[in-house]
């Protein structure tokens, strides 16, 4: 049974750790622009100030809050309720990250301080380099990095267009 559980797992974990990834490429910018927009001076400080522990415990509010989305969002689907269930995985998933992001970023030296997490997260960095090392992940890599070249000169067109429109009028 361990021998046909440990490969299921594997699988489980990877498809996991691949969710996380794709949807941490998209809540990386927007935590950055939160960042660069928004001060909240007090609040950094604040955050800034908390002792190791505290800090996890900070850490871990998001991540214990939002977690759980993850089945009502399945049931929403498996219900019939597809929209609902989608926009509620993808909606709290980008706000977990976000905000995982932002108080990792302002807490990591003192996380790492902690024996338990520093270990966890060297796993996770682990897991993590295994993950961007596969053939499907660099072929990923690549058709995101297409569609958003895509993207850019369809919106340098659009932008291009619209200019001499604008002009033309005058």
């Amino acid at each position: 049974m361990k021998r046909i559980l440990k490969p299921v797992t594997y699988i489980l974990a990877a498809i996991y750790f691949l969710v996380d990834a794709v949807f941490m490429a998209v809540a990386r910018p927007i935590s950055r622009w939160l960042g660069w927009h928004f001060e909240f001076k007090r609040l950094r400080a604040w955050i800034k100030s908390l002792s190791p522990y505290p800090s996890l415990a900070l850490f871990s509010v998001p991540v214990i809050i939002l977690e759980p989305i993850k089945p009502l969002a399945a049931y929403l689907v498996a219900t019939g309720q597809f929209l609902s269930g989608v926009t509620a995985f993808v909606g709290c998933e980008l706000l977990k990250l976000v905000l995982v992001e932002r108080l990792f970023h302002l807490t990591r030296d003192k996380l790492m301080r902690i024996p338990a997490f520093a270990w966890a997260y060297g796993k996770f960095t682990e897991m993590k380099a295994w993950l961007e090392a596969t053939e499907a992940w660099r072929a990923f890599r690549a058709l995101s990095q297409t569609a958003k070249d895509f993207v850019v000169r369809t919106r340098a067109r659009l932008a291009g267009g619209f200019s001499r429109l604008v002009t033309s009028r005058d």
